[in-house]
């Protein structure tokens, strides 16, 4: 994987109390590991190592030496620091929201950037927002209402429902039960640390 590649990687970040609350950019992570505003948290046989920046460094310069294929590493000042997975938070007490935002980049988290109509994985400029009943017909601006489209499928479909326009959903919409954003890098074998702080959405299920 090429450095451009590593810092496209993402990093979970827990509270104080080791609870997840969003996601960022390794950029971002590291940002707040130099700050001494996080800690590194790794997950060892079954328990929880903590590193503060300078000890991450010093860590990545002893792993870098047996690189393992589900690690990522970017190029410092004489070593190369591995990307980490996890950071904590050293002072940040709130609580994660009960609740997920209803907005456009968790609805393309929750589809996982697949049209519901055609299933093809699109870049986010070629996908829109589609209301399953129009707005004309009744339909409301819910989770249970919204899926990702792509422009092509949206288009066919206009003003119409999916059974107007001769169309078949791939899954029944409906609200997460967790952030999005936090479970689609679980698909990757990268993030299987995760696992531990991010429960599963259980995902759209398939329509019927």
């Amino acid at each position: 994987m090429t450095e451009g590649s590593a810092l496209g990687c993402s990093v979970l970040v827990l509270n104080r109390f080791y609870m997840a609350i969003r996601v960022v950019n390794v950029r971002r992570a590291l940002t707040l590991l130099y700050r001494n505003c996080a800690e590194v948290i790794t997950i060892e046989e079954s328990s929880y190592t903590n590193y503060n920046f300078d000890a991450w460094c010093e860590v990545s310069q002893l792993l870098a030496l047996e690189k393992q294929p589900e690690e990522d590493y970017i190029q410092a000042v004489g070593f190369e620091l591995q990307v980490p997975r996890i950071v904590r938070l050293t002072r940040y007490d709130k609580v994660p929201r009960s609740s997920v935002r209803f907005n456009r980049k968790n609805l393309f988290s929750r589809d996982n950037h697949c049209c519901q109509y055609c299933g093809q994985v699109r870049p986010t400029n070629q996908l829109s927002l589609d209301h399953v009943v129009p707005r004309s017909h009744g339909g409301k601006t819910t989770w249970e209402n919204i899926v990702c489209s792509c422009l092509q499928c949206n288009s066919r479909k206009g003003g119409r429902t999916p059974t107007e326009a001769g169309m078949k959903l791939l899954s029944v919409p409906e609200k997460p039960r967790s952030n999005p954003s936090m479970a689609l890098p679980l698909q990757d074998p990268r993030y299987s640390s995760w696992r531990t702080f991010v429960p599963s959405t259980g995902g759209n299920v398939a329509a019927r």
